[in-house]
C-alpha cells in the first residue's frame, strides 16, 4: 500500500475540472487522479497534462453510476488506504435555450449534480484520512436561486438542524413538483440548476456537522465554493473568468493547511466565506 498522499477530482477532463488538477498536479505533494465518464477523453486530458510537463493520474469515474464509484472507492482504499483530498467537481447544465422540457431538466440535473456527487460523498468521505479536505463545487447560483425560493423552503435549507435525508427528500420533492409542473405554486425557483446547487451548498454544511459529530479529532475540513463566471463548454464563451481563475477557490479549499480549523462547513467564493 502507498503512503503517498492522494488527491480526486471529479469530473475534470475539460473546464475547471481540468484547472484544477492541473493547479494540483503543481502544488499539492502527492499522487493526483483526474477522472472522467469517458476514458478516451480522460486519457485524452492526462496526455495533454503530460505535455505540459505535469504527471496526474486516471481513474475512470461516472457519478451517475454507483458501481463506478465503488470501483474508485476500492481502488483507493487498496492501494492507498484512503483519500487525502476529494474535489466533486462533476457536473452538468443545460443551456439556457434548450428545449428539453423542464420537468426532464429538472430530473437529469438533480441527478447529477445532486443525487450523484451525494453517492459519491457516501462512498469516499469514510475514506477521507485526517487533515484531509472535502471541496463541493455549487455555484452563486444556489445562493440567488435561495432567495427565490419560498419563505418556507428558504427556512428549511438554511437550517442548521436539517437533516440528509430531509434534504434528499426535498430535492426529490423539486422533481416530482417540476413533473407536476407545480414546482413554481410549490415555492420553487424556476431553475433546475440553481435548486441542484442549493443541494450541494446544503449538503455541505450537512456533511461537516456530521464530520464535527462523528470525527471531530480527525481535523477534516469540507466546505462548499463558487468558482465563479468561467468560460467552459457549460458556461459559455462570454464568461469573466478563465478556467484556471475558477480553479482558485477549490484548490484554496483542497490545499488548506493541516493547521487550519476554518472555513468548514461554509460557502466560499473568491476564496471568502459567503453568508448563506
Amino acid at each position: 500500500m502507498s503512503n503517498v498522499p492522494v488527491a480526486v477530482v471529479t469530473g475534470s477532463n475539460k473546464g475547471i475540472g481540468l484547472a484544477i488538477v492541473r493547479a494540483l498536479c503543481k502544488q499539492f505533494p502527492g499522487d493526483v487522479y483526474l477522472t472522467s465518464r469517458d476514458p478516451q477523453r480522460g486519457q485524452a486530458a492526462v496526455a495533454q497534462l503530460q505535455q505540459e510537463g505535469l504527471r496526474p493520474l486516471f481513474h475512470q469515474l461516472d457519478i451517475d453510476d454507483l458501481q463506478s464509484i465503488r470501483a474508485l472507492r476500492d481502488f483507493l482504499k487498496d492501494k492507498y488506504g484512503g483519500l487525502n483530498v476529494l474535489v466533486n467537481n462533476a457536473g452538468i447544465a443545460f443551456k439556457v435555450n434548450d428545449t428539453a422540457p423542464f420537468a426532464v431538466q429538472a430530473e437529469v440535473t438533480l441527478k447529477t449534480n445532486f443525487f450523484g456527487t451525494r453517492n459519491v460523498c457516501t462512498e469516499l468521505l469514510p475514506l477521507m484520512k485526517p487533515y484531509g479536505e472535502v471541496v463541493n463545487v455549487s455555484s452563486m447560483v444556489s445562493a440567488s436561486a435561495l432567495g427565490r425560493c419560498s419563505q418556507q423552503l428558504q427556512q428549511k435549507f438554511r437550517s442548521d438542524t436539517i437533516t440528509e435525508q430531509e434534504l434528499v427528500q426535498l430535492m426529490t420533492k423539486f422533481v416530482e413538483d417540476a413533473k407536476k409542473n407545480i414546482h413554481e405554486k410549490e415555492g420553487w425557483p424556476n431553475t433546475a440548476y440553481g435548486v441542484s446547487k442549493i443541494g450541494v451548498t446544503v449538503l455541505s454544511r450537512i456533511q461537516a456537522r456530521l464530520l464535527n459529530e462523528q470525527r471531530k479529532g480527525d481535523h477534516i475540513l469540507l466546505n462548499a465554493c463558487c468558482p465563479g463566471w468561467v468560460r467552459t463548454d457549460m458556461a459559455g464563451p462570454k464568461a469573466t473568468k478563465s478556467p484556471e481563475e475558477g480553479a482558485e477557490t477549490p484548490v484554496y479549499l483542497a490545499l488548506l493547511p493541516s493547521s487550519a480549523d476554518a472555513p468548514h462547513g461554509q460557502f466560499v467564493s473568491e476564496k471568502t466565506v459567503q453568508s448563506w
